[in-house]
């Protein structure tokens, strides 16, 4: 991506602004996380807001598989898929996402399909809106854990329709959206004896942009808080550098006391994405500090130019 002369002017304070309102909203944040998250969201938020698909005028193929606390039995583990075509001629785009999410004995299993659609405010500037609809299919095998005891006789297996939208404003080098992917209008009810997050609305603001260290490095800081009724807010901050715009190297960190290490590699239409994250405090997870990793590849196909899309 190419930043043009006009831009430049106000790069510096834009960074000095994103990284301001992100260390703000952050000042009364919890630790606590959210129902779905993943550490690279800064190189595909398609799953948590439909919208940002028209960032890019290519169509893509996007995976994610992430395993948490690696060695502990029953440990989160996610997978996660993304599809999108262009559709130029009106400005939008469409696609599916698939996503299925296991703890332990419990099991969620999402297909959302989505339209976006963008009108030019300016003569860089878009704003774009989405509109995402599918089910979610909820499971918790409590049988499994003691048969024989009336609390946990009973599986659970719920399916309910989901509707989302999302919001974003975009230029050639920043961003900034808003979405509710997950809008849920009953309750789970009964489904779960703990508190259940899986059917509760879920709330995302997100931010980024990208600029010139020098001809060949590009600094790509990015920031994403996540709310939930009953969930505190969680806040994530991230700064990626790019060489050549093939190879980036990142950090992540999560308010709830987490940090990530992330290695990206761009070559031709190929994507692929490394990040290991693990606890800051001597507490998470009982004094172990057991890591999460999570792996991601995508493909470009169609209007691709360069090596890669970085905002």
């Amino acid at each position: 991506m190419k930043l043009k002369k006009s831009h430049k002017v106000n790069r510096a304070a834009s960074v000095v602004l994103l990284l301001l309102i992100g260390i703000l909203v952050a000042g009364s944040v919890k630790g606590q996380t959210q129902q779905f998250s993943y550490t690279q969201y800064m190189d595909n938020l398609t799953p948590l807001n439909p919208a940002y698909s028209l960032l890019d005028k290519a169509g893509s193929l996007n995976m994610l598989g992430r395993k948490e606390w690696v060695g502990v039995d029953g440990a989160p583990t996610t997978f996660l898929f993304n599809g999108n075509i262009p559709i130029p001629t009106i400005n939008a785009a469409a696609g599916l996402i698939v996503m299925n999410d296991q703890f332990a004995i419990e099991r969620q299993t999402e297909v959302n399909a989505y339209f976006a659609k963008s009108i030019q405010l300016g003569p860089e500037a878009y704003l774009g809106v989405s509109l995402n609809a599918g089910v979610r299919n909820y499971v918790a095998n409590y049988s499994q854990l003691a048969a024989n005891d009336p609390v946990f006789a009973t599986d659970v297996r719920q399916t309910k329709p989901n509707v989302g939208f999302g919001v974003m404003y975009y230029t050639d080098w920043y961003y900034l959206g808003i979405s509710v992917p997950e809008l849920t209008f009953t309750s789970l009810g009964t489904a779960s004896i703990q508190n259940n997050n899986n059917f509760i609305n879920h709330y995302y603001f997100s931010g980024a942009l990208i600029t010139n260290i020098d001809e060949d490095i590009k600094f790509k800081p990015a920031t994403l808080f996540s709310y939930a009724s009953g969930v505190p807010l969680v806040a994530d901050f991230s700064g990626t550098f790019y060489l050549k715009e093939t190879l980036g190297l990142g950090v992540n960190y999560r308010t709830n006391n987490e940090m990530a290490g992330i290695i990206t590699i761009n070559v031709s239409s190929f994507h692929v994405g490394y990040s290991y994250q693990f606890g800051t405090t001597s507490n998470n997870l009982g004094g172990a500090n057991i890591p999460t990793h999570e792996v991601t590849l995508s493909y470009r196909f169609g209007r691709t130019s360069g090596n890669a899309k970085l905002l």
